[in-house]
């Protein structure tokens, strides 16, 4: 590595007891750590080469929430040379690749929430949350806690488990797949578990003992997908539930994180540029919260503790000149976000597992089936409208010949700074095999490649993204990989504004389009504030009720307002009855102008020509996206062949192998 790509960190030493003290003089305001720790600042230097492993995996379909998990466990003194660190990461790689190689392919299957505590492993087996002795996991000797089927609830799922600090109890969020709403149920683990407490409408949610081993958990409670109230609840002869603290601004919400050695319980408050965090003490949760830095507009940071010390991942300032946060933290193990995606950038081999929701996934999946990738380094494909360089990733077997003839399945995102998903999926495994190439085009207004290429496609700078996309087809084209008329895109949520955008101005590019849950009619839905997350994302699209530029500029690139009489690639839509993310009258609205455009172009092109077909596929329920449903992959599959003219004799069977019918 360069050795301008290094990383410093700084760290602020401070001693828990008096923490303790000053939490007891405090209320809720700044707890002034200045006053109190300024003589305790310990400046460290660190290598960041590799940072602590998530927690265990859970479901991605909660609350999509833009949170960085991390934490220091792993950091390694800045003279320690990389170079081992990268070989064994390399090691590792190749180890997990040879194991997928070979595992069966009956054996692929999506997880669900499980996590390890003590010396059991707590998860769901059929409809029942349970839990068995680590060494056993692997066999059926498991006790069952709790049988969901209690909340009478249509096929519930176990979406987060969290386990107190005794195992005393064990809270774990249930959900169904047809809508967000989701009850935390807390089951008294003894000789016969029993079920102590349910509460609805649970978003996050993390456990603390207090100084009297009172086990005590903090929840968050949504309310039309807005998160404003924490509240703390106790059990046993001691039982209680209050709320603790109520967010007032309608565009903040909130999400809690227990610090990975579960010192802290941090309160975040963010919208989608601004964050607060608060500080709650894990041995004496009943104390006062501590403000590490109020509030600045365009001030984002996360907080991590390891050793006494906090660790603070920001977006502003240097690693060693840091003024904003000084107001209240005095620039505790202040990180800047543009180095760190400079190093990983340039390091091209990372731990995937840290900063989960904001790693370029160039090589995670990388020959997990036969990939070729473009996208690295000088490889990156250059956007037609101002020479950026934007990396894409290409998934195809490495012995398929003449890519130009094969079908191409391109997907998209470029919204909220967050990552395209390239999660392993078995219907995507499904697609490779039967030929396809699968591309990902990480555009401007994702993450991969830091705070400033979120900015860089958002608000007036949305159509940024909509030229990388058009630059990234047109390269994989002009390179051989497949050709217009074999050609599909898919996006799903804030990815359809791109989608559909492409569209209205490149639609020869394309011969088909899946979008499920589409944003589509961006400026009507930014102008509604009845609607519950448009005062949330007002930095992301704009505010066209205050803000004539931003009215006009949502107009130049907004799907619905751009639809016209003329030739279209054919669009399956998959929509659901009472989505309230992105409403079902935004889309049906959408599909209708678009047919009624077709029809009027059908009509004057005159005989002969073969009008596109627009599928709007409406499932019931109130989830917004539903992974696992096989009637929509399914579905979808079927449009794709159809549209493209491709031979489906045995996808569909192998379909079946893969999705477990």
């Amino acid at each position: 590595m360069q050795q301008k790509t290094k990383l410093f960190l700084q760290a602020l030493k401070y001693s828990i007891p008096h923490l303790g003290k000053c939490m007891q003089k405090q209320h809720l305001n700044h707890c002034n750590f200045a006053d109190h720790y300024y003589n305790r600042i310990k400046l460290k230097k660190y290598h960041l080469n590799k940072c602590l492993q998530t927690k265990p995996k859970i479901s991605e379909l909660a609350r999509n929430i833009p949170s960085r998990s991390f934490s220091c466990k792993d950091l390694l003194p800045i003279k320690q040379e990389n170079e081992k660190s990268l070989s064994k990461n390399m090691d590792a790689f190749e180890k997990v690749r040879t194991k997928l190689e070979t595992q069966p392919q009956e054996e692929y299957e999506i997880i669900n929430a499980e996590i390890k505590h003590g010396g059991f492993v707590y998860y769901q087996e059929g409809c029942c949350l349970v839990r068995c002795k680590d060494e056993e996991a692997d066999n059926d000797n498991y006790e069952v806690l709790f049988n969901l089927e209690e909340l009478k609830l249509d096929q519930p799922f176990i979406d987060c488990i969290r386990v107190a600090p005794d195992e005393k109890y064990v809270a774990a969020k249930i959900r169904t797949e047809d809508s967000e709403a989701s009850t935390c149920v807390v089951v008294k683990l003894c000789d016969q578990p029993v079920m102590e407490a349910s509460f609805p409408n649970v978003s996050s949610f993390e456990w603390v003992k207090d100084e009297e081993d009172e086990d005590v958990l903090f929840y968050t409670f949504q309310r039309n997908l807005r998160c404003h109230d924490v509240y703390r609840a106790t059990f046993g002869d001691n039982k209680r539930n209050e709320r603790f603290y109520t967010e007032k601004d309608p565009s903040y919400f909130i999400f809690l994180y227990l610090t990975k050695d579960s010192r802290f319980l941090t309160m975040n408050i963010m919208n989608k540029t601004t964050s607060e965090v608060w500080l709650i003490d894990g041995l004496s949760p009943w104390d006062p919260p501590v403000l590490i830095q109020k509030r600045i507009r365009g001030v984002l940071y996360y907080v991590e503790h390891r050793d006494d010390e906090l660790y603070i991942l920001t977006n502003v300032g240097e690693p060693t000149e840091f003024k904003l946060m000084r107001t209240a933290a005095d620039t505790p193990a202040i990180m800047n976000w543009d180095l760190f995606f400079t190093m990983k950038r340039n390091t091209k081999v990372i731990d995937m597992d840290m900063f989960k929701d904001h790693c370029v996934l160039f090589l995670k999946h990388s020959n997990l089936l036969y990939v070729n990738v473009i996208g690295l380094a000088d490889d990156s494909v250059r956007s037609l409208k101002d020479g950026k360089l934007v990396p894409m990733t290409v998934f195809h077997k490495t012995d398929s010949e003449d890519l130009q003839k094969k079908p191409l399945l391109v997907h998209v995102y470029g919204a909220y700074g967050m990552d395209l998903k390239m999660n392993f999926r078995p219907e995507r495994r499904v697609l490779v095999d039967d030929g396809w190439i699968l591309a990902y085009c990480h555009v401007r207004g994702g993450g991969e490649l830091g705070l400033q290429w979120h900015a860089d496609g958002r608000l007036t700078k949305k159509l940024n993204g909509l030229a990388d996309l058009e630059a990234c087809i047109k390269t994989l084209h002009g390179q051989g990989f497949s050709q217009p008329s074999l050609t599909a895109l898919t996006a799903f949520s804030a990815g359809g504004v791109l989608v559909g955008a492409l569209c209205n101005s490149n639609p020869e590019l394309l011969r088909a389009v899946t979008l499920e849950a589409p944003f589509l009619d961006v400026l009507n839905t930014m102008m509604d504030t009845t609607l519950p997350l448009t005062l949330e994302e007002l930095e992301e699209w704009g505010n066209p009720s205050s803000d004539e530029k931003h009215k006009s500029y949502i107009k130049r690139y907004c799907p619905y307002q751009n639809i016209k009489p003329q030739h279209y690639p054919s669009i399956h839509i998959t929509a659901y009855e009472n989505d309230e993310r992105v409403p079902l009258k935004g889309i049906m609205n959408y599909t209708k102008k678009l047919q009624e455009a077709i029809t009027k172009h059908t009509e004057d092109t005159g005989e002969g020509y073969q009008a596109p077909n627009i599928i709007l596929d409406i499932h019931p329920g109130g989830n917004h996206v539903i992974e696992d449903s096989h009637k929509k992959i399914t579905a979808q599959f079927k449009f794709l062949y159809e549209e493209l003219g491709l031979d489906n004799t045995n996808v569909f069977e192998d379909l079946k192998k893969f999705l477990k019918f």
